[in-house]
């Protein structure tokens, strides 16, 4: 009975956060995001910034399925996920990743985008893991990395240290452009990966620091 009440509030408590922090966040957009709705994608954003993601499929009408874990803390994401409108593919490098890739690989084949955290479930954090090669080898979708920040936020004592953006302040997603596993060496495609996530994920915490509200590449929420 504990599990099944923690299995709907828990989930129940993310939406209502997300919810508030979507509406109490004035959110910014550096990057191609039209682009992603001209052709399918392997979207990749690191474990701690999965909270605000949702965010994308009411703003940019992201129509895809993210792979999330089997274990326990999984379960309170998919459950979270499927209250934001994302469909999910269960599964990870520990558990259930041979299911969960054929899943995925079966999703990419009907025209959807995909999207992972390279370092999940259990990281090491922000390091790209070799199954997110495998996955864009395997579906033949390019990968963009994205990644969000905000002018003021906290970080939980996690491991993957998850960002929680503060309420009533600015945001910001940065979206890379494709980056394609077309080498034949795969420790040269996951460094090519490394480096687009390293990079999308400097830009945004970098962003408020750089003062580029006033920008106009940026595309403003309306």
């Amino acid at each position: 009975m504990k599990q099944r009440l923690l299995a709907w509030f828990i989930p129940g408590i993310i939406f209502v956060i997300y919810k508030f922090l979507c509406v109490t966040i004035r959110w910014e957009f550096v990057g191609d995001f039209d682009d992603w709705k001209k052709r399918p994608h392997l979207l990749a954003l690191w474990h701690a910034r999965l909270l605000m993601i949702p965010y994308l499929n009411r703003s940019w009408n992201w129509n895809g399925a993210v792979m999330i874990s089997e274990h326990r803390d999984g379960e309170f994401i998919a459950h979270a996920a499927r209250l934001m409108g994302v469909d999910s593919a269960r599964g990870s490098s520990t558990r259930g990743g041979a299911r969960a890739l054929l899943e995925m690989i079966r999703i990419a084949k009907q025209g959807r985008s995909l999207a992972i955290t390279p370092d999940g479930p259990k990281g090491p954090r922000e390091v790209v893991q070799p199954g997110t090669v495998q996955l864009a080898k395997k579906s033949g979708l390019p990968l963009r990395a994205v990644c969000y920040a905000a002018k003021r936020h906290w970080r939980a004592n996690s491991w993957d240290h998850f960002y929680i953006p503060k309420p009533f302040t600015r945001g910001v997603f940065v979206i890379s452009d494709e980056v394609y596993a077309d080498s034949d060496d795969n420790q040269t495609n996951l460094e090519k990966f490394q480096m687009a996530m390293d990079e999308t994920q400097r830009k945004a915490d970098a962003y408020f620091d750089a003062g580029l509200f006033d920008s106009s590449s940026v595309h403003s929420d309306a």
